[in-house]
């Protein structure tokens, strides 16, 4: 099945390996909304987190593009440590040579249940905890609580699923009018949402609340919201 940009997947069955990485940064730029400006508000946000000496994290860096933003925000600080993970090798491939420039970018092939974080002051997760599990997604949540120093702050984007039936109903509708003004295809659409079975599983807004406040997370804000897209900061 075809999901737009030569893509080819099957029902169920959506993955970001393989030939997926060279058309990776159109493809998302045409399915999420705001994915330019979501990644200004991340580096806006980053200033009042990231220090002379911090290090910082990417949860699923996938190409880089957003790694890469932050670092040359913080350029006049050097020693700041980026460093961005991604279970997919095609992946970190592209990231690698999207970043070969700067000196203080480290790409790591890594799975994010098992990495050993070293304590950070900001971590960001760019829409990637909802391809987590969900068995698995509050564990993730609470190894990132731990390993923030205390005022670090958790930038978590996400999908969202509506607060109810007739919420969701409004949302995918929306959402499908986004993509198809977007150029996809009725039956790219159609695929990608087939493809994605089982594979994407978003939480509620309050769903995702849950996760942050169990791990032990008070301090919370809405920083971005457009219909099923919301972006929280979570401050330690």
């Amino acid at each position: 099945m075809k999901v737009g940009q030569n893509i080819q997947t099957g029902r169920g069955d959506w993955s970001f390996e393989g030939p997926v990485a060279e058309t990776f940064v159109e493809h998302v730029r045409q399915s999420v909304p705001w994915y330019d400006a979501g990644h200004d508000l991340v580096c806006g946000l980053s200033d009042y987190f990231v220090h002379r000496d911090s290090l910082c994290y990417e949860i699923g860096v996938s190409t880089g593009q957003l790694l890469r933003k932050l670092a040359e925000h913080h350029e006049h600080k050097p020693d700041v440590r980026w460093v961005g993970i991604d279970p997919v090798p095609e992946m970190i491939d592209r990231a690698r040579a999207h970043c070969k420039d700067l000196k203080n970018v480290e790409l790591e092939v890594a799975d994010a249940l098992t990495w050993e974080y070293g304590k950070a002051d900001l971590i960001v997760s760019y829409y990637t905890v909802q391809f987590v599990h969900p068995r698995q997604r509050q564990e993730l949540i609470d190894r990132i609580y731990e390993r923030l120093n205390w005022g670090g702050a958790f930038l978590l984007f996400e999908k969202v699923r509506g607060p109810d039936a007739r919420f969701q109903d409004i949302f995918v509708s929306l959402y499908n009018d986004f993509k198809a003004a977007n150029g996809f295809s009725s039956d790219e659409i159609l695929n990608k949402t087939s493809s994605l079975k089982g594979v994407l599983e978003p939480f509620s807004t309050e769903g995702n609340l849950g996760l942050l406040r169990r791990a032990g997370f008070t301090d919370i804000a809405t920083v971005m919201k457009y219909i099923c897209f919301e972006g929280f900061l979570a401050i330690k």
